[in-house]
């Protein structure tokens, strides 16, 4: 039997893409991948994650990961539509992987409604397929914790290249000091936001909001 895991990285950051991913692997072969020390993403050093990376893509059966950029992120808050946006691409790489049970990391306040959006969107071929919707399946289930790192590796690969070029962008999150201001000092001197950077995120929606009222004056 293939059992499937499916989670996302970066889906609260303001800068660079949001990141899904999705492991199959064999339900015999699950115990090697908490023999190698697979857990939570968020629970492991940057150093542990990339040496489990390679490790995780030689025992699984298949994996997919899918990059959303910042564009199509702002087109879905701005319709209220970010947890179906996310369902939507979960359903996808779930459609690729051909598993017979899948666990999937749950955005929704509400696992059902999120696991009916995803079923929406899965094709007709995969309606034996068995859904676990779950809140914090990516530290409960060893599955989804592999699709976390490779997530999450990616997710880090994404924001490198950003900084590579502009330098001090901070971790790229709201909540980071440093990244609010390389976006304040950004959207002061070129009038606009950065291409990589949310501007549906309610802080820079408010940078944005106070730039123009200072160009009205």
């Amino acid at each position: 039997m293939l059992i499937g895991g499916v989670d996302e990285a970066g889906r609260g950051s303001i800068i660079g893409p949001m990141i899904v991913a999705g492991v199959s692997i064999d339900e015999s072969k699950i115990p090697k991948l908490k023999e190698i020390g697979v857990r939570d993403s968020k629970q492991l050093t940057s150093q542990a994650r990339e040496k489990l990376y390679d490790e995780i893509v030689r025992i699984v059966d298949y994996y997919h990961i899918h990059t959303v950029k910042p564009t199509e992120i702002d087109s879905h808050v701005l319709q209220k539509g970010l947890n179906r946006l996310e369902a939507r691409v979960m359903a996808q790489i779930i459609s690729k992987m051909m598993v017979d049970e899948v666990y999937v990391d749950c955005c929704d306040t509400n696992p059902e409604r999120y696991k009916e959006h995803i079923i929406a969107h899965l094709k007709s071929t995969s309606h034996n397929l068995k859904i676990h919707s779950m809140h914090h399946a990516d530290s409960i289930n060893v599955v989804v914790s592999a699709a976390s790192i490779l997530a999450k590796i990616r997710r880090d690969l994404e924001i490198q290249k950003i900084k590579k070029r502009y330098h001090d962008i901070g971790s790229g999150y709201p909540s980071d000091e440093r990244t609010m201001i390389f976006i304040r000092n950004w959207v002061q001197m070129k009038k606009t936001p950065p291409a990589f950077a949310r501007r549906s995120w309610k802080p820079l929606r408010i940078i944005l909001e106070n730039m123009e009222q200072k160009m009205l004056l």
